[in-house]
């Protein structure tokens, strides 16, 4: 499934993707896939980024879909926040 971003009210980018990793402490990987026009072919192709993202509570589990939104650089590689674990892996 494929998701757009979305940006609130404050301006920031919100988006809903996969949990890939939860190895680290407090950080998960997010899997967010996202469909674009290819400007030639004019077919629609799924492009896949991962971002890492802060888990306060580490509650996300691999498999779970969950909405992160940008915030301030964390550290290094770490700029997203979880905001809600929309749905659990079985």
């Amino acid at each position: 499934m494929s998701e757009q971003a979305v940006k609130t009210k404050s301006g920031k980018k919100e988006f809903v993707g996969l949990v890939k990793s939860d190895k680290m402490e407090k950080t998960i990987v997010v899997s967010i896939e996202t469909l674009t026009l290819h400007p030639l072919y004019k077919k629609y192709v799924k492009r896949t980024k991962k971002v890492k993202a802060h888990d306060e509570k580490n509650e996300a589990k691999p498999g779970d879909r969950v909405r992160v939104i940008e915030c301030r650089p964390i550290s290094k590689e770490k700029c997203w926040k979880l905001v809600e674990i929309i749905e659990r892996a079985r």
